[in-house]
């Protein structure tokens, strides 16, 4: 299976779910939820077995939709994308850019699902399934959602480069609200991938995504921040609202404020010079800036603040 990638060229390290696998989990959830909605329609027959034949079978039909529709929802909304088949076959519900899916995703999956898997007994699940280049079914085009597979062999996850510590809570109150999930994407893959790209391709990349973040933001970065240290600490600071407002931690902090720093200035990504001795992180500390320098290149800044090297 080959990785996918998005429509700005940027390789997602997940492998997309095909029909073997996804309909082993759906038999799977299937049996638990039918064994479950088994055993409380005997104790409903037992309960209301005093009602009349129209209040039984509402009793009946509504039980079904519970089990058989509403807990599904629920499970995989709780579990991120993960009910008991697909954690059993090492799958998992994702967004679209690889993130963790919501109720809405849910919701929509569940309902498409009660009319494609249960309806029409997996037959328009199947046939969408096998037509769709990344096996997606109806549920899953019209919520934004793909299965994918946790536990390939020979994969190696790689984690996001930590910001530098001179950068730790500098961008608590910035506004995160404007940036979409595909600009979110491209910074993650090139801050995994920047040691493997040539210097000056790597920093003029990470000028260009800096720029675009700071316009989506509107709040100038801190004087003398490289590109691609101001990239991972915002990662960073959504990284940790996101696991704030996931664990159950209050409200993660950072409510829509913007965060104010000095006026904006153009700065250059510094060029790669050989070091002594290994630096703890991978972004060189901010250096004390010189006098000002007319520019010499003929295009125009950009206005983010961020160029790339000359």
């Amino acid at each position: 299976m080959s990785e996918l990638v998005t429509g700005d060229a940027v390789v997602l390290g997940l492998r997309p779910a095909r029909l073997p696998s996804r309909g082993l989990a759906f038999v799977l959830d299937l049996v638990v939820y039918f064994t479950g909605y088994q055993l409380i329609n005997i104790g409903l027959i037992f309960a209301i077995s005093s009602l009349d034949e129209a209040a039984f079978a509402a009793v009946a039909v509504g039980g079904f939709l519970l089990f058989m529709v509403g807990i599904p929802i629920a499970v995989e909304t709780l579990s991120h994308g993960r009910s008991l088949g697909k954690l059993a076959c090492g799958l998992r519900v994702v967004r679209d850019d690889g993130g963790p899916i919501r109720f809405r995703h849910a919701l929509v999956r569940g309902a498409m699902g009660a009319v494609e898997l249960l309806g029409t007994s997996g037959i328009v699940a199947c046939v969408a399934s096998l037509v769709s280049e990344r096996g997606r079914r109806l549920g899953d085009v019209f919520a934004g959602t793909l299965v994918v597979r946790e536990r390939v062999p020979g994969a190696r996850v790689v984690p996001v480069p930590p910001p530098p510590p001179w950068l730790a809570g500098r961008f608590t109150g910035l506004d995160l609200s404007g940036v979409p999930d595909g600009l979110w994407l491209a910074v993650r893959q090139y801050l995994t991938r920047m040691n493997q790209l040539d210097p000056r391709v790597g920093a003029a990349m990470a000028a260009r995504l800096a720029d675009d973040l700071v316009a989506r933001t509107g709040t100038p970065p801190p004087p003398g921040v490289p590109a691609a240290a101001y990239l991972a600490a915002v990662v960073h600071e959504r990284q940790s609202r996101d696991a704030a407002r996931a664990f159950g931690r209050g409200q993660a902090h950072g409510g829509g404020r913007p965060a104010v720093f000095g006026p904006a200035a153009p700065y250059a990504a510094p060029a790669p010079t050989p070091s002594p001795a290994p630096h703890p992180h991978p972004y060189p500390a901010p250096a004390v800036p010189a006098a000002p320098v007319a520019p010499v290149a003929p295009e125009q800044p950009r206005s983010g603040g961020f160029a790339p090297p000359a």
